[in-house]
């Protein structure tokens, strides 16, 4: 399963092979991007890692997306930045040098905010149940429909999205998804 519906979005600690091996096989993916979101890193070791990928997707021409960490992307030269909400706010002005800026949001509102200060577009969730956040009731298809609503940029759905229901995502008329676990295995 692959397409520019489809955003990639890391997490080492899910893979059962060696991480690199699954950036190789992600970026020979027709994928719109891969998100490094490793959360457990300091930013140096994220910027080591960072590298690596870069150079991994740089041979494929695949799209790298950096998360929460803009002075690794910027002292890396990679245009497009992935940003946690919280983060975003701070950031928001301070962004004009990257060519993409999203953001993840759980309410319309932060999507209404996030569109208003420059995100690009945003992903929203979660939308299935998800062992990232177990205990953690899903916000669903009706919630994704709300956030379609209140923005005019794309929104992507992510949380719990596999093969067997991203197309009920895409039915709501989310740009595309996130997929993290189906990826990483």
């Amino acid at each position: 399963m692959e397409g520019k519906k489809i955003i990639a979005v890391t997490n080492r600690k899910l893979c059962t092979r060696p991480f690199l091996k699954v950036m190789e096989e992600l970026a020979e993916k027709d994928l719109k991007t891969i998100v490094l979101r490793e959360k457990d890193l300091t930013e140096e070791e994220y910027e080591i890692l960072a590298r690596r990928c870069m150079e991994i997707c740089d041979r494929t021409g695949a799209n790298l997306t950096l998360h929460n960490f803009v002075p690794a992307a910027r002292k890396l030269g990679i245009k497009r930045i992935h940003l946690p909400y919280p983060v975003f706010l701070k950031e928001a002005g301070n962004l004009k040098d990257f060519d993409l800026v999203s953001t993840s949001i759980h309410k319309p509102e932060e999507a209404r905010m996030a569109q208003d200060l420059g995100a690009d577009f945003v992903f929203a969730g979660h939308i299935f149940e998800t062992d990232c956040k177990k205990g953690l009731a899903p916000r669903g298809l009706d919630f994704l429909k709300q956030v379609l609503d209140a923005v005019e940029i794309p929104v992507y759905g992510i949380g719990g999205i596999h093969e067997n229901n991203y197309q009920e995502v895409l039915d709501t008329g989310a740009e595309g998804v996130c997929m993290m676990s189906e990826f990483m295995l």
